[in-house]
């Protein structure tokens, strides 16, 4: 018997992404990343597996230096709309941040990650579709995020950071 993958049916992948969905639902990224990997061997641009594969990766970030940022960053710059391109990145940027000040790394690393996707979701807050508030919500969100933990001592950490740093050789 021969090991490898076999490839899913095209007419099975509007069923996969649904498993893939009922997955990132049940907490199981794994699996809904494999699935994404299956949809994505048969249909490199399947715009629905290259969402649901980002989001699969990111669901599994932790804050370390493992997180595979560049993958889901590649999934996200897989997507042909202006807005979900900005929109996904943003996303990557907030869930990164999130991951990080889970895992206790210093607020003058995780703010610049922060500012990146707050300004990803002006981008795509600029180009969003009728009645889509999707990057409002997460613009929000991040910004809440900051004033609970106080933002405007991360930005004082920042500037003492780099006039204690001496100019940039």
């Amino acid at each position: 018997m021969e090991i490898k993958l076999k490839p899913i049916s095209h007419a099975g992948i509007a069923s996969a992404i649904s498993k893939a969905e009922l997955y990132r639902n049940l907490n199981e990224p794994g699996e809904a990343e494999s699935i994404c990997q299956d949809i994505l061997a048969l249909e490199s641009d399947h715009q629905g597996a290259l969402r649901l594969l980002g989001l699969a990766i990111t669901d599994q970030f932790t804050g370390e230096m493992s997180d595979r940022y560049a993958e889901a960053a590649r999934a996200f710059h897989g997507l042909t709309s202006d807005y979900e391109r900005a929109y996904y990145t943003g996303l990557l940027q907030e869930r990164k941040a999130k991951a990080q000040l889970r895992a206790g790394r210093p607020p003058h690393t995780v703010l610049p990650v922060f500012e990146d996707a707050m300004r990803l979701f002006e981008e795509a807050e600029k180009i969003r579709p009728p009645n889509n508030d999707d990057s409002v919500l997460r613009w929000n969100r991040c910004l809440r995020l900051l004033q609970s933990r106080g933002g405007a001592e991360w930005k004082k950490e920042m500037q003492d950071l780099d006039v204690s740093e001496g100019p940039p050789v």
